[in-house]
């Protein structure tokens, strides 16, 4: 009997193992692993679990809100509920940009609206690739000019924040891929981001890549950590060179700088 009971206890300790990667703040990405078997929600929508047990989600920006997780397995539901971190986001001055870049005229909207979709296609793929729980790196070498979540006031014309990195970096630095995964959009000249490159990673996290120059991939094409893709350049809304950088995942902003392996 004794037996028995140690039993139980040790199965329903194991049935609700769940690993964390990443912290629990506004702009973060966290990648979870449990039982493959197990069922996950996260504030009450379900989430994809691998084979080998990962899955992940997104903090926004400006979630104030408790994270409500739940894990079940079987017929057991256990509920976690995680504080979110707030955090304190720069204000970002850009001025010397075109009048038109900050301000479309209604032909300029019509393209805008237009490539529009196609980036929103992309930002929502959620395939079951299961590259997002490997190491991102850093995609090319800089200087970062701007960061995650800044408020960013164009041509004294307040925006909404910026939700990438800007790494500065002379024309044509090779720019390399941050982690295997499949191109789902490959553009040479769009209206806001010039050169850009879209590639996901597996259940709804996607990597970004703007203002580039030269573009050494296409849509469809399989990608290495760590291969070079494009070349930096200065294209669509841009006021020298550098590498716009994002990563979203389904389609909530997360900040590069909380993910990308540290060296």
């Amino acid at each position: 009997m004794i037996r028995f009971f140690l039993f139980i206890f040790f199965f329903t300790n194991y049935a609700y193992a769940l690993e964390f990667k990443g912290t629990f703040e506004q702009g973060s990405l966290v990648i979870g692993k449990t039982i493959p078997s197990s069922q996950i929600y996260i504030d009450k929508q379900k989430v994809k679990v691998t084979k080998d047990g990962y899955f992940l989600f997104a903090i926004s920006r400006d979630r104030k809100n408790d994270v409500v997780i739940l894990h079940k397995i079987n017929s057991q539901t256990k509920k976690i509920i995680k504080k979110v971190k707030a955090r304190k986001f720069k204000v970002q001055k850009i001025n010397g940009l075109p009048k038109r870049k900050v301000t479309p005229n209604e032909q300029d909207m019509k393209r805008i609206r237009k490539e529009g979709e196609l980036i929103t296609k992309a930002k929502n793929t959620n395939s079951d690739l299961e590259y997002f729980f490997k190491n991102f790196i850093r995609p090319v070498d800089g200087i970062t000019t701007g960061v995650f979540g800044s408020q960013r006031i164009l041509n004294g014309q307040p925006r909404r924040p910026h939700y990438g990195i800007d790494i500065a970096a002379p024309k044509g630095t090779k720019v390399r891929n941050s982690n295997s995964g499949k191109v789902v959009l490959s553009e040479k000249n769009l209206f806001f981001t010039g050169g850009t490159i879209i590639v996901e990673h597996g259940h709804g996290l996607i990597s970004i890549y703007s203002h580039l120059d030269k573009i050494f991939v296409k849509k469809g094409d399989y990608l290495e950590r760590g291969q070079f893709i494009a070349t930096v350049g200065s294209t669509g809304r841009s006021t020298g060179s550098h590498l716009d950088f994002r990563l979203y995942c389904r389609n909530i902003p997360v900040d590069p700088d909380l993910v990308i392996q540290k060296n």
